[in-house]
């Protein structure tokens, strides 16, 4: 990435020209081949969110989220009116047509649930945004894998960032910039090509081996 040098001879960053803020993402659904991004609604979506996270029986989880887990679903139901109406973040429930991101049990290793998150940057990037964050527990191991296999690269950890559920947190973050979306965008599609699994459903070639060649670094 190049940067400038001013008339002091100091190194600045590179200009970006007629750049304005985008606006806040709008509120509405996303459709994809294999799955369907609605604006989370409690009177939609809590009692089928609520019943499938009830499948993870130990609370696995929800061990490296600041909030849950939800035995009942009236306490379920209360924290998703309490934040179904922000802009940031902005959260979504994925409906499968064959849940800060927690999938249940039934959703985790899908093609949909893939999906799902090269919906939501194709839109962030779409809207003008210039990056697309992945911030996790640096202790979740499963979380930083998954970042790196959607092509998003590390980019360091914030040390003791929070405090949740009464234990340190140190944040780990991951992102990919505008300039990297379009060779994304083509890894996406090539791997959620209906011809890129077989007759059982088995991917051809993994996304991991379409991103990694656009990471930048790992960790």
């Amino acid at each position: 990435m190049s940067h400038d040098v001013n008339a002091l001879g100091q190194t600045i960053g590179f200009r970006v020209d007629g750049w304005t803020p985008p606006a806040p993402p709008p509120r509405e659904a996303m459709d994809g081949r294999t799955c369907r991004l609605e604006p989370l609604d409690a009177a939609r979506h809590c009692s089928g969110l609520h019943s499938a996270n009830l499948l993870d029986t130990d609370h696995r989880n929800w061990t490296y989220l600041p909030y849950g887990p939800f035995a009942r679903l009236d306490d379920y139901v209360d924290w998703v009116r309490n934040v179904a109406g922000k802009d940031d973040p902005q959260f979504h429930a994925i409906v499968d047509r064959a849940g800060h991101i927690n999938y249940s049990p039934r959703l985790q290793r899908t093609v949909a649930a893939t999906e799902a998150m090269y919906l939501m940057m194709r839109r962030a990037f779409g809207l003008g945004y210039r990056r697309y964050e992945w911030k996790c527990n640096a202790l979740n191991a499963a979380s930083r894998a998954a970042a790196q296999r959607l092509g998003l690269s590390y980019e360091g950890v914030f040390r003791q960032a929070r405090v949740d559920k009464g234990r340190n947190r140190d944040t780990a973050w991951y992102a990919a910039i505008d300039r990297e979306w379009p060779l994304l965008d083509q890894a996406f599609r090539r791997w959620l090509d209906p011809a890129n699994f077989d007759e059982q459903g088995r991917q051809r070639t993994p996304l991991s081996e379409l991103t990694a060649p656009i990471l930048v670094s790992r960790g």
